[in-house]
């Protein structure tokens, strides 16, 4: 069965997003902002949720249709095929948001949503009441400019959630945003990685698991594992051709370090349920005190932005410190998240590269060295 379906992503990861798609063999792959769009079969649906190390989670797309009233709505939804995917049984509660459309009630239109799903439902079925004890088929729809995209929702708890950070420290980065600096930050198996402010850890593992083709959501499950329109045998199929597809042998190191003992500890064991932890070395240390012990390095942190953690010149002045013990050094490169706009003065260098991302709902840029 050919699906159409859906990857949101932190804005600034659509090309990561896309072309880890197009490299498991997703068809009709297009990219716009926050979204990639692809389509394939049961296993392409089961992959993407396996394998996906940028995407935030993975949709079947049902359908869209512009919308200018709460008929439109009703009427563009109930022409969709749900019975393809919701039995008489399962449950669909429905979710979603609306920007710079008329009709900006959200829970209106949620409203109008299950009822045109159940309308629809209702005749294909010939029934009238629908128990919803069955599998959660979360429904969720975007309103954007009067354009309505319709969904399923197949992987549950969001894909950054890997199942190895119950806890973290108190200003974690996402996974899949770290997952993404490491890629943006060129890192190889012949590497050694280090992060100077390691918090939890979490660039550290998503490097290890990014060299070794770890597979992020191989030890999770994800809701479309109880949808009976996939056998199961699918996702144990994916499961193993993911671990086949791990590299278990490479040169790759890491070195992590912060001032915080508990977040070492913490970060120590993320790691070995990350099963990275043989790559990794923690040690407690500050900063300024940052010495690499390899001729080779690819160091990438982020560092305290002084909202959450620290006051403002405190955060300043950590980027003077990084610039100072940060030199410019053949076969070494730097990546530092940052929201600061003076990163660049406070580092006393320019960035040989710069990308725009989003670490939350805090704008910032990854500042790159590697000349």
């Amino acid at each position: 069965m050919q699906i159409n379906m859906a990857a949101p992503c932190i804005f600034g990861l659509e090309s990561l997003v896309r072309r880890e798609l197009e490299d498991m063999g997703a068809q009709n792959v297009s990219a716009e902002n926050g979204r990639v769009f692809f389509s394939g079969d049961e296993s392409m649906l089961a992959r993407a949720n396996i394998r996906s190390r940028y995407s935030e989670r993975i949709y079947i797309d049902l359908g869209s249709f512009e919308a200018h009233s709460f008929e439109d709505l009703f009427q563009g939804t109930k022409a969709l095929k749900w019975e393809q995917w919701i039995s008489q049984y399962d449950e669909f509660p429905v979710k979603g948001y609306s920007v710079n459309s008329d009709l900006f009630s959200v829970s209106d239109c949620q409203s109008i949503v299950k009822k045109a799903v159940v309308e629809r439902l209702k005749g294909v079925y010939g029934i009238d009441w629908f128990e919803e004890t069955g599998a959660k088929h979360q429904i969720e729809f975007s309103i954007i400019k009067n354009t309505v995209h319709l969904m399923i929702d197949t992987t549950g708890n969001g894909l950054h959630k890997r199942g190895y950070r119950p806890v973290a420290n108190d200003a974690p980065l996402k996974e899949t945003l770290a997952a993404a600096i490491c890629s943006f930050s060129r890192l190889r198996p012949y590497h050694t990685l280090y992060d100077p402010m390691c918090g939890s850890g979490t660039i550290l593992i998503e490097g290890a698991m990014l060299v070794h083709n770890i597979a992020p959501g191989i030890n999770r499950h994800f809701s479309a594992e109880r949808f009976e329109q996939i056998d199961f045998s699918v996702w144990e199929k994916e499961r193993e051709e993911a671990r086949q597809a791990e590299i278990c042998q490479s040169d790759f190191k890491a070195y992590g370090s912060d001032i915080d003992l508990d977040a070492l500890e913490t970060a120590r064991q993320n790691a070995q349920r990350a099963g990275v932890e043989k790559y990794i070395e923690f040690k407690r240390a500050d900063i300024k005190d940052f010495s690499p012990i390899t001729d080779r390095g690819t160091v990438i942190c982020n560092p305290p932005y002084g909202e959450r953690m620290l006051t403002k010149p405190q955060a300043d002045g950590l980027i003077k410190t990084m610039g100072e013990v940060f030199p410019k050094r053949h076969s070494f490169s730097y990546s530092v998240i940052s929201p600061n706009e003076d990163f660049e003065e406070l580092f006393k260098r320019k960035a040989d590269k710069r990308r725009k991302l989003y670490n939350g709902m805090i704008k910032c840029q990854l500042y790159m060295y590697f000349k």
